[in-house]
């Protein structure tokens, strides 16, 4: 077992008093698993995935992975894990402007001192970026900064991928394309991937899929 998720459990304050985003959620993801979050709007899934990246803090309950526990570390702690054992895909890219797009693919995997030159060339050219080294984010189309930021998060060879709606800007054609290549990279890794969607389709392509509702797994 990778990730091991046991009686999560999240609120907010909101007017009235505390708002409940998780109330209680519990499962498991194996290495080289893939897995659909799916839900309504509101549900916590994106919550659910920032708590097991480490960007935010649970109230109660345990995240394991490979056997560490997550929960409880300090800010430093939680930067080393993303650094090195969990790669987080954002829907809105998140790229650096200032860096072309060699320099973003790089970018995780030296602050985790794992630059592999090699690595990058193959994820350059396996995502169809081949000859866009030296473009910067601006002069790219959305699904072509969709596969730099998915690059940029493989280069790193994180032990789990979290991936936040990231075929969300896409059309529907090339979504299914940004997804085939992702998967097709993060199997040859072994990792483990928990991807949030709200598309059937997409989420029928996963191993397993979760229903998020009201802050429980359904």
């Amino acid at each position: 077992m990778l990730l091991d998720v046991d009686d999560l459990k999240k609120s907010y304050d909101g007017p009235s008093g505390p708002i409940e985003v998780l109330r209680g959620v519990s499962f498991a993801l194996d290495s080289g698993q893939t897995l659909a979050l799916t839900g309504e709007s509101g549900s916590g899934k994106s919550t659910l995935l920032h708590l097991v990246g480490g960007l935010d803090e649970a109230d109660a309950g345990t995240i394991r992975l490979g056997g560490a526990e997550v929960t409880g570390l300090n800010d430093h702690g939680r930067a080393a894990l993303r650094r090195g054992s969990v790669g987080i895909v954002f829907q809105q890219f998140n790229l650096i402007p200032s860096l072309d797009v060699d320099a973003n693919i790089a970018f995780q995997a030296r602050l985790a001192g794992a630059a592999d030159p090699d690595r990058i060339a193959r994820l350059t050219d396996a995502l169809g970026l081949a000859g866009q080294g030296a473009k910067y984010p601006e002069q790219l189309s959305g699904g072509q900064q969709q596969r730099v930021a998915i690059a940029r998060t493989l280069a790193a060879r994180p032990r789990l991928v979290l991936a936040d709606e990231p075929t969300g800007n896409l059309d529907e054609a090339t979504a299914s394309e940004v997804l085939d290549q992702m998967l097709e990279l993060v199997a040859e890794t072994g990792a483990a991937l928990m991807m949030v969607t709200h598309s059937p389709g997409l989420a029928a392509r996963m191993n397993r899929q979760l229903r998020l509702s009201a802050g429980l797994l359904q």
